[in-house]
């Protein structure tokens, strides 16, 4: 089973490249075998919501998208990142439900965080509740309904299908040992702690990113991937300052500011904010333009000033195609309100001039590239999926079956990206440094060298043109896509 390699990773749902994960192998093999070196396979457990997010049960593959051959089968060919949604379990699982039934007589009673147990008194004062990180208006709890007529407030802070576990606790230390050996055990060679920076909570605190009882649970974590030579991905959405001490402790980090400062470089023509970024920016970190969620807003708070943050988000109405500000709202099920949903291709405009040079860009910044699979596509928003469903997040979501995918890999905005995609995988100057050159307020020269090999991007943001240099047998050649 292949490890972590510094190449290209895409992306995807088990059911979106084809219906499972059977014809998800074709059409890697057949289409993109040379593009990408790695695969982050969404959620493909069997789970109750949040098209994966609510995990009922680690220890099995969705019968609807195939079983553990299947993913070892991948395993063998790229090298695999699973998720692991270290902050909380299915309502639908076997652990919730026996906890239900059984109450204090279950063996899983210290795996949930009951509020009797976690707050002085029973209840968080309005002050506590005020402090707490909170994806909800009001304290985040559900009521637990327990078969021999009582009730109590259990912790939850996502959707009612995701029951927050108690990590502190022995019980949730098994758990999370037994799940995370599985994961290696099946092929992962890097694990993404969804959502982590929720599970370390304090009464009284935030009950996010709680320091140093953050850094005890990744070690703990990481202690036991080791044995196996997996990696440890922690997954969080704020600050880029809570990334820098991350990567600071040496694990790997995500670059979610990215995409909005190139957003802004390609809207104005100005790299300034960018630039900046590119030179304070971790280095051992997975560089993202587009995932399942929407296009970050909050990761590029202070990397680009307020007015320019606002100014941004508004012009992804204006400039984006067929993306409009209600799909951000209740009508369609979100009110989140730190990403903006919409393709990246779209929100570019569907220029694809624009959309190779963000994503030239990406290849050529410090770490390792993900490409999610509609951007790989060059996907447009799917307003019929989003209309079905009302649900924001979807258009950003679509469904590709056989015959779409024959189609769309045809598309030259695709053939230049794979081109690209190839070159970023084979060239061995992205192995070694990165230098970021001298140039005017809308231009961006990246130069990576290792070993006497070089690569050379040379982009205009104002014009959306750019050229590739790269060394080959003692001579420099410019790259044609």
């Amino acid at each position: 089973m292949r490890k972590l390699e510094n190449k290209i990773m895409l992306i995807t749902y088990s059911d979106s490249m084809g219906n499972n994960l059977k014809e998800l192998d074709l059409v890697l093999d057949k289409y993109f075998s040379k593009a990408i070196g790695g695969v982050h396979i969404l959620p493909f457990f069997p789970s109750s919501g949040d098209r994966g997010f609510a995990p009922v049960d680690y220890h099995r593959v969705d019968p609807a998208f195939g079983d553990w051959e299947d993913v070892e089968r991948l395993a063998g060919k790229y090298y695999l990142m699973f998720d692991y949604m270290i902050n909380h379990i299915s309502a639908q699982s076997e652990y919730y439900k026996d906890f239900l039934e059984k109450k204090d007589g279950s063996v899983y009673k210290d795996l949930f965080i009951r509020y009797k147990d976690f707050w002085e008194n029973g209840e968080p004062t309005q002050e506590e509740v005020d402090a707490i990180y909170k994806r909800k208006p009001r304290a985040p709890y559900v009521d637990a309904y327990f078969a021999d007529g009582t009730t109590e407030k259990v912790w939850c802070t996502f959707d009612e299908e995701q029951i927050d576990i108690n990590c502190k606790s022995e019980t949730a230390k098994e758990f999370i040992k037994d799940n995370l050996t599985t994961l290696c055990r099946h092929g992962a060679a890097i694990i993404r702690l969804d959502a982590f920076a929720y599970a370390t909570k304090k009464a009284g605190s935030s009950c996010f990113f709680i320091e140093p009882d953050v850094w005890e649970f990744l070690k703990d974590c990481d202690d036991i991937l080791q044995p196996y030579q997996v990696e440890l991905l922690p997954e969080i959405h704020e600050h880029y300052t809570m990334q820098e001490r991350i990567a600071e402790k040496d694990y790997y980090v995500y670059d979610f500011a990215l995409p909005m400062l190139l957003i802004n470089g390609l809207y104005y023509g100005k790299t300034q904010y960018l630039k900046h970024w590119l030179t304070i920016c971790p280095r051992k970190q997975f560089t993202t333009l587009d995932t399942h969620d929407g296009i970050g807003v909050v990761d590029v708070k202070d990397l680009l000033p307020d007015s320019e943050i606002g100014r941004t988000k508004e012009d992804i109405f204006k400039f984006g195609a067929n993306v409009k500000k209600i799909y951000n709202t209740a009508a369609y099920n979100n009110l989140d309100i730190y990403q903006v949903n919409c393709t990246y291709y779209s929100a570019l405009g569907e220029d694809d001039a624009s959309y190779l040079l963000a994503r030239a860009v990406q290849f050529f910044a410090p770490g390792i590239p993900q490409v999610y699979y509609v951007g790989l596509l060059a996907g447009r928003n799917d307003l019929k999926l989003l209309e079905e469903t009302k649900v924001g997040r979807n258009i950003n979501r679509h469904y590709y079956t056989l015959a779409e995918l024959e189609k769309e890999v045809e598309r030259p905005v695709v053939r230049k990206l794979l081109q690209l995609m190839e070159f970023r995988n084979t060239h061995p100057a992205f192995d070694g440094s990165f230098e970021l050159k001298d140039c005017g307020e809308g231009e961006l020269v990246i130069v990576r060298t290792k070993d006497g090999h070089r690569a050379e991007l040379v982009a205009d943001f104002v014009t959306k043109q750019f050229t590739v240099y790269y060394s080959e047998d003692g001579s420099m050649k410019e790259l044609r896509i």
